[in-house]
């Protein structure tokens, strides 16, 4: 045993001193990985990878010299371009220092650090080359409120959330409307990128950004807030192909503006994507209808069961003085199997959309399959539990986590008796003797190198696999019906409707967005894309009509803001809630919501946002 002087057991302090310096560098580089979390967009580049490269550094054993002296000289360099001392040699220097760790160095620290410089590089450049010659960054001074940023509709995400604090709600819909018409949508099934930077991270954990959102249109439904009273009229009529929400969107600000907008639906009834793509217990029609009733209660004219092909579009050309084209991904993709042709063979698109229009399957006694991992293999899947199958299989190439879908939903499906099937990729359908199907086979796979941000599967060298079963739904994605546009004369690529940010196709006064220019995306993404054309629409027209919103937003609270636990929205039990369509998410309580709302950080006062003039946000 050793001991000091004073006949104390040394062995056992140094233990105890041991143990205690782990935790408290656990706890450490947990804080520092928070911040990493909720950095805000808008903070310089090259700063940033400086910060990074120090890290790395401090990690190394120093025992190479690729690391201990290679990544020390990386960060000087660094330092020269942020203190305004280097030149464009520098630049090369840096790229040359970098590419030699990285193929020197012993451990993956040193390559990493040199990798991570290497590709900053390429993705900064003209940061770099800007800090070199006008000695400053190349964006603005000006410091962007990380949840704002991140929503793609730029909404005022703080303002909504101290004005439900206050159980001010339908103020709470007025402020929310001035950039995206589809609250109540967001609110319930919006992928809320927005919580991904939120600065309180840095403290416990983003706040519930949607559950408030939730809580707003609970309240203070959509329909029931009265729209804004819009523009006189120009005398402007403007045609829009496709009435989902991208079309919905730039409808209701353009009427706004004082443009008469007339919707052209080619099914039954408005929605696009989220009547006919989401089923009714994730979004229930009748919320949906709320959203779609504020938005006609501007005075947008529809006509539904009305296909556009390209004959009436060179009629509309003539009638209108702008069109904007918003058609949405509406249609299936196929596998390329052989028996893919077989009966109950059904694509997701097909089944989701009868679903849009009240005709739900039945699945009794049913063996399903089905194959894909996104969101709506997700919502295949549970639809087909909901219609009494007697088992649900998800069929996916790759493993879980790798899963497109979000996890709340994988993890919905998992509690409903649903089974996953990873790491197996489909070969065939076998048909019985009538041409129905009644098994899949698939292939084993074992996953391999990362490509673009995932882990590639690939074939494993096991024998294929037999799944019986009678019903297989395929959800692979979508496509975009585009030939009559581009027999119209706008530009096709790949598919997809060519069009600027702005939603400017090639055709003058011809405007088009959303999923039939991006491909399948979000709702938000789509609503974005139409707030930006109804914008430039206007432009167009000869206008610059803005679009402001009166509400006076509270003062932040001047309480501590101690750690406190998220509200998260809870669901109806799985063994209830699987066997009908029935709306599963709980609202939340004003209880609840007072206390999410007190954990905001109220980043638009405080930290971001201070160069900005108020509460003035690019619309």
């Amino acid at each position: 045993m050793v001991k000091d002087l004073g006949g104390q057991d040394m062995s056992r302090l140094s233990v105890a001193s041991a143990d205690k310096v782990n935790s408290t560098t656990e706890q450490l580089m947990k804080e520092f990985t928070q911040r990493i979390v909720a950095n805000p967009p808008g903070v310089c580049p090259v700063d940033m990878q400086l910060a990074f490269l120090k890290v790395c550094h401090a990690q190394t054993c120093g025992k190479c010299v690729p690391c201990r002296v290679g990544l020390g000289q990386l960060e000087r360099l660094l330092e020269k371009v942020l203190d305004n001392e280097a030149t464009m040699e520098t630049l090369e220097l840096i790229e040359e220092t970098a590419e030699n760790i990285k193929n020197s160095a012993d451990c993956a620290i040193g390559f990493e650090s040199a990798r991570m410089v290497l590709a900053g590089l390429e993705g900064f450049r003209e940061d770099y080359i800007s800090h070199i010659t006008d000695h400053r960054c190349l964006g603005s001074f000006e410091q962007p409120i990380p949840c704002v940023t991140l929503c793609p509709a730029h909404v005022d995400i703080p303002g909504y959330i101290a004005l439900a604090g206050e159980g001010r709600c339908e103020d709470a819909v007025r402020l929310i409307r001035k950039d995206n018409p589809f609250p109540t949508a967001c609110a319930l099934i919006c992928e809320h990128p927005c919580e991904a930077r939120c600065r309180r991270n840095i403290i416990d954990d983003s706040i519930n950004i949607r559950g408030m959102k939730r809580y707003i249109v609970d309240n203070a439904p959509s329909d029931k807030v009265p729209v804004p009273a819009c523009a006189p009229s120009t005398g402007k009529k403007v045609a829009i192909i496709g009435g989902g929400p991208s079309g919905l969107t730039s409808a209701y600000f353009l009427q706004l503006m004082g443009h008469q907008c007339t919707v052209f639906e080619e099914k039954k009834q408005l929605g696009g994507m989220l009547r006919y793509g989401i089923p009714n217990y994730r979004f229930p029609r009748e919320r949906l209808q709320e959203d779609i009733n504020a938005i006609l209660s501007t005075g947008v004219d529809v006509k539904l069961n009305t296909t556009i092909g390209t004959e009436e579009l060179k009629q509309i050309q003539q009638e209108y003085d702008a069109i904007y084209v918003a058609i949405g991904a509406h249609t299936d993709k196929k596998l390329g199997l052989e028996g893919e042709d077989s009966k109950n063979v059904i694509s997701a698109v097909d089944m989701l959309r009868e679903i849009g229009d009240g005709a739900y399957p039945d699945y009794t006694g049913k063996r399903v399959v089905v194959v894909g991992g996104g969101n709506v293999a997700m919502d295949c899947a549970r639809t087909a539990m909901r219609a009494n199958a007697e088992t649900v299989s998800i069929v996916y190439r790759r493993r879980q986590e790798d899963m497109t879908a979000l996890p709340a939903e994988v993890e919905g499906a998992i509690a409903e008796g649903i089974e996953l099937v990873t790491l197996k990729a489909p070969l065939r359908v076998e048909a019985d003797a009538e041409g129905n199907a009644c098994a899949l086979w698939v292939q084993p796979q074992i996953i391999g190198p990362v490509k673009g941000g995932r882990p590639s599967p690939r074939k494993a060298n096991k024998p294929e696999e037999r799944m019986e079963c009678d019903i297989v739904l395929v959800a692979i994605g979508q496509d975009i019906v585009s030939g009559p546009f581009a027999d119209f004369g706008m530009a096709v690529n790949r598919g997809r409707i060519a069009a600027d940010k702005g939603g400017a196709a090639n055709m003058v006064g011809v405007y088009a967005g959303g999923d039939c220019v991006s491909g399948p995306a979000t709702v938000i993404k789509a609503i974005a894309a139409g707030k930006a054309a109804a914008a430039n629409i206007d432009e167009y027209l000869g206008y610059h009509h803005p679009i402001s919103c009166d509400v006076e937003i509270p003062e932040p609270m001047l309480n501590d803001k101690v750690p406190c636990g998220r509200v998260n929205l809870q669901e109806v039990e799985a063994w209830a809630r699987k066997t009908n369509f029935e709306g599963i998410e709980l609202p939340m309580s004003c209880e609840e919501a007072v206390q999410e709302a007190s954990r905001c950080l109220r980043c638009d006062r405080h930290g971001c946002g201070t160069l900005r003039g108020g509460r003035e946000f690019e619309w």
